[in-house]
């Protein structure tokens, strides 16, 4: 049965009384098992929704992902349409809507191949098989081949010449890393001189799969790179309407990243290979490529080169030709920008199938919504209403005049469904894959409140309730910080720092976005640099101030804090320049900002958020740094770190553990040798959990 979503009295119906007695607090399994969807992909006709529904386990060889499709109707149940251990992703249908193209490592694969399905059902065929991998599949618009991204080796020409060079290697005695240009690590890997290329792949010849960037001097350039991740690069890309070339997102200066802001430029290569040819000559950064339905013009999100740190994505457009005339650039004229004036950055967009409108996702003062604007620019228009959750991802297909529109949704109190919004933005639910877990669970949604800091300016809060809630009763305050910086809390479903399940034992979870927040506007978030720490670190302390005179139910003499990455940053701050909270827990976060610079795999953007390198005296680096007031350590603390997280090394941990211990402060040091940034694995998740639970009622219950 569809539910109507956007709208509080959807939600309030769970919290009748009569229905509160048989609800139950949330635990470990709630967020850890919840299945997890991915981004909805409708057919062209929108008719169907592909979605990779993951089963989550604590022994990582029994989880499983698989494809499942709904009717984007609501007229019938979701399908599951691949059953296999291991995990699908990527899913791309066809042009006539009756295939799913699809990356997945199965019995016998040695790295992940794409495969190909029908809709009907039946066995997936493998359709590539390459000793490096393949993923992110693509369709040619004739539906004849697909596209796709592999990492290869330098000169290799051929899957033999990877081959070749993956056995010489781990054949050679000796063993090190060789570098000659940063940066040598990202997120939790080294790298290496492998770089993702793009291949084509013909379905019905079988012929091997052609490397469109095999030999070309773009990719031999020291500098060459995609999208840096967690795991590997990517190369976002787009065949061009005619099927003869692809346009892709790429950097030719990563060798420079240690002195200069690296460059993502597009770029396009013919379909049978070759040299690439730089699509736009100037400074700015772009992402992926998209075409209007009828291929008329050329859209991707940009990122403007400045001084700032941060800067918004703008939506790009071009009139396209085909072939394009490269000497003057991928367009018949100017590149114009769709989201001129609008201040909110361009998190993801969709053309409509008339090509008249662009939806948008974007980030909105704690929720993510769509937008919609008109291709040539305009006014930037909410569509609907959002009052509860926030949306993850948006498709939209099917006829001109009736487009479908479905979105992945979620909210703090409910995990990932997949809705469908009409014109005005109302919302339909078309899944029930958490449904019955959610309405067990004795939870409220989110309450929010606005302040103005002493600063001046309107600061956006949230706050997460405990199970069994009384309003005449006293809760101790966890104050939650977020990364980032340059993100925001969200009225989502969490599975890192999850709000209800730090909420369960007895807290009140506050959430501020403090100075530096997306979704407020680019001001708000640029004015974070040249004051990284003390500013948002007031912000937030004022936030608890405002929260402890707003409600009563917040016991103002029992507080803690805490954060991970940006937050484990302020949670180190907050250490050193107060002693208001009784304990602090701080994951991943810096504690000397030069050797936070020295040693992570990002470094100047750093320098540029202080004001200058370290040698070069900007006064920052010791005024807002955690070392230069360790005299000042008194407040029990929590320090957790996981040993691949090489974003903030675990040096900064082991230092200010170093420093807690010299100040004899109570503290316990918790390294997670499998880890990186994030605590990814189930049973460490539980553990993490479990001691920050410990910890908090340690200090705060006594």
């Amino acid at each position: 049965m569809r539910r109507t979503i956007g709208a509080v009295l959807a939600f309030t119906l769970w919290w009748a009384p009569s229905a509160l007695a048989q609800k139950r607090a949330i635990t470990h399994e709630d967020v850890w098992l919840s299945k997890r969807l991915s981004a909805p992909v409708l057919t062209p006709d929108g008719k169907w929704i592909a979605v990779q529904v993951t089963d989550p386990a604590y022994v990582e060889a029994d989880q499983a992902s698989d494809l499942w499709v709904v009717p984007s109707d609501g007229s019938g149940a979701p399908r599951r349409l691949t059953a296999t251990r291991g995990s699908e992703s990527g899913a791309a249908w066809s042009p006539d809507g009756k295939r799913i193209a699809f990356s997945a490592r199965r019995e016998g694969d040695d790295a992940a191949q794409i495969y190909v399905i029908d809709l009907g059902g039946g066995e997936a065929q493998r359709v590539t098989n390459l000793s490096t991998g393949a993923r992110g599949p693509q369709w040619r618009p004739d539906g004849k081949a697909v596209l796709f991204v592999s990492d290869v080796y330098p000169g290799a020409r051929t899957d033999e010449d990877n081959k070749k060079t993956a056995a010489e290697r781990r054949n050679r005695k000796w063993n090190a890393r060789v570098y000659d240009s940063f940066p040598i690590r990202d997120w939790d890997r080294w790298l290496d001189d492998r770089r993702p290329s793009l291949f084509v792949q013909e379905i019905e010849t079988g012929a091997a799969a052609r490397d469109l960037l095999a030999g070309s001097q773009l990719v031999a350039g020291a500098g060459f790179a995609g999208q840096s991740g967690s795991g590997s690069d990517n190369i976002a890309a787009a065949w061009t309407p005619d099927g003869r070339s692809v346009i892709f997102a790429a950097t030719a200066n990563r060798n420079e990243a240690a002195f200069a802001e690296t460059v993502q430029s597009l770029w396009i290569v013919p379909a049978s290979g070759g040299e690439p040819q730089r699509m736009t000559a100037d400074a700015d950064s772009y992402g992926r490529p998209a075409f209007s339905a009828d291929g008329k013009f050329l859209f991707a999100p940009v990122e403007p080169a400045t001084d700032k740190t941060y800067n918004m994505n703008r939506l790009a457009r071009w009139e396209w030709m085909s072939p394009p005339d490269l000497k003057a650039g991928p367009a018949t004229g100017t590149r114009s920008v769709v989201t001129s004036g609008w201040d909110r950055s361009v998190g993801g967009f969709v053309p409509s199938p008339d090509g008249r409108s662009i939806y948008i996702l974007a980030e909105d003062q704690g929720r993510q919504k769509v937008f919609v604007v008109a291709a040539t620019g305009g006014a930037v228009k909410q569509l609907g209403e959002l009052k509860t959750g926030t949306y993850s991802a948006v498709d939209v297909r099917g006829p001109a005049a009736a487009p479908v529109i479905v979105a992945g949704w979620d909210s703090a109190v409910h995990p990932p469904e997949l809705v469908r919004l009409d014109s005005s933005g109302a919302a339909k639910q078309l899944t029930t894959f958490n449904d019955s877990r959610a309405q067990q669970i004795d939870w409220q949604p989110l309450q929010e409140f606005w302040f103005t800091s002493s600063r001046g300016k309107r600061v956006h809060n949230f706050i997460a309730l405990p199970p069994n809630f009384d309003a005449s009763k006293k809760y101790p305050l966890f104050v939650l910080m977020h990364g980032g910086p340059h993100g925001m809390w969200i009225d989502q479903f969490v599975i890192r720092w999850n709000y209800h399940l730090l909420a369960q034992p007895g807290y009140v979870v506050l959430m501020t976005n403090y100075t530096g927040s997306t979704g407020f506007g680019e001001k708000f978030a640029q004015e974070i640099q040249f004051d990284p720490l003390e500013g948002p670190g007031n912000e937030i302390n004022e936030a608890a101030d405002e929260a402890i005179r707003k409600y009563a139910f917040i016991d103002g003499t029992r507080q803690a804090a805490g954060g991970a990455s940006y937050g484990g940053h302020l949670a180190n701050w907050m250490a050193v320049t107060t002693t208001r909270y009784k304990a602090l827990i701080s994951h991943a976060g810096l504690f000397d900002l030069a050797q936070q610079w020295g040693t992570s795999d990002t470094i100047y953007g750093r320098e540029r958020n202080v004001g200058g390198p370290p040698w070069d005296g900007a006064a920052l680096w010791t005024k807002q740094n955690p070392l230069s007031r360790a005299g000042n350590l008194k407040t029990p603390m929590l320090v957790t770190v996981g040993e691949r997280d090489y974003r903030v090394p675990m040096n900064n941990a082991i230092q200010l553990w170093s420093a807690l211990q010299r100040m004899k402060v109570p503290s316990r040091l918790i390294v997670f040798p499998e880890e990186n940034h994030w605590v990814l694995r189930g049973e460490n998740s539980r553990f993490f959990y479990a001691e920050i639970h410990s910890w908090l009622r340690r200090w705060l219950m006594k």
